[in-house]
């Protein structure tokens, strides 16, 4: 069973911060990719930032400049650092991790549960 947990969200004034985490857990034997993606009210899911094993890292360009993805790869755990933060950043902000299962060696696509971010004054 693998898990992914996020943490970091909730209400920030316009213009403010916000860390948000992603712990991936259970029986992996690696992870290709991690991501955020986010849903506002009414829209589709669309995505914020990805970044693979290597580093490479790809933004979404209503974020770039603003957002930043980074991962510690010895801990499976990605962030996301959000500044200047906009009313309409407002979203569930999702995980998303590509993972080899340690058995089979297959790729599966994991999501967490999902966070909410709220930018309003």
């Amino acid at each position: 069973q693998v898990q992914l947990v996020e943490s970091g969200g909730g209400l920030v004034q316009p213009g403010g911060s916000l860390r948000l985490s992603c712990a991936v857990s259970g029986s992996i034997f690696a992870i290709t990719a991690m991501g955020w993606y986010r849903q506002a009210p009414g829209k589709q899911r669309e995505l914020v930032a990805t970044i693979a094993s290597g580093g490479i890292t790809n933004y979404a360009d209503s974020v770039k400049g603003r957002f930043t993805i980074s991962r510690d790869n010895a801990e499976n755990t990605a962030y996301l650092q959000m500044n200047s933060l906009k009313p309409e950043d407002t979203a569930v902000y999702y995980c998303n991790a590509v993972a080899m299962d340690e058995t089979t060696l297959a790729s599966y696509d994991y999501w967490g549960q999902g966070t909410q971010v709220t930018v309003s004054s």
